[in-house]
């Protein structure tokens, strides 16, 4: 059983909300029961996936997934007055890390939402910010580098970032948040349970 203390003190004190859940479906649940009526977007995230956010949200909300209705849901995602991603890796000092490609969903947490939502499965946190980043760039970056089929060396490899130029590189932006930002609404939800990268 992972020990979230720490986290939920430190991510607390920077402002953010903080809900802990035993499982995924419990997370799901909770998901499922306070997001009602409203226009959701979605950021790429296997660890959404896992817990079959989408379905059970678009039954009763209007929700935008580029991975479920192609590209052009990208925008309606980041009109949405709810928006829900993961992270790549999660400080028990309180910062939440992601890398992005195309930029969507780094951008979409920073800016437009009334609300953000973090699902962050235990596998995610490390102990302090440096090691957080490292786990964004060297676990994270090369599994969605192999999931998306790139010809990046970290993907070929799987080992760790090369720190690549290669045209198919998916890493090519940073987002760091310190604390919630200005007029926006976050809550990060802890899962006692390995999920996505």
């Amino acid at each position: 059983m992972a020990d979230f203390t720490a986290v939920e003190k430190n991510l607390g004190a920077r402002g953010f909300t903080v809900s802990t859940f035993a499982t995924g479906a419990e997370a799901a649940d909770y998901l499922d029961s306070v997001i009602d009526g409203r226009s959701v977007g979605f950021g790429g995230s296997v660890t959404l996936q896992e817990l079959g956010l989408y379905d059970r949200l678009a039954s009763h909300n209007e929700v935008h997934w580029h991975w479920a209705n192609g590209p052009a849901e990208r925008d309606a995602a980041m009109g949405a007055q709810v928006y829900i991603s993961s992270a790549n890796g999660l400080a028990e000092t309180g910062e939440i890390i992601n890398i992005d490609g195309a930029g969507n969903r780094v951008a979409a947490t920073l800016y437009g939402h009334q609300k953000v939502y973090f699902v962050i499965g235990r596998n995610k946190l490390a102990p302090t910010y440096d090691e957080a980043l490292w786990r964004a760039r060297n676990i994270a970056a090369p599994k969605n580098a192999q999931r998306l089929g790139r010809k990046t060396p970290c993907a070929v490899k799987g080992d760790r970032c090369y720190d690549c130029k290669s045209p198919d590189r998916i890493c090519r932006g940073l987002a760091v948040l310190w604390e919630p930002m200005m007029g926006m609404e976050m809550e990060v939800i802890l899962v006692d349970e390995d999920l996505g990268f």
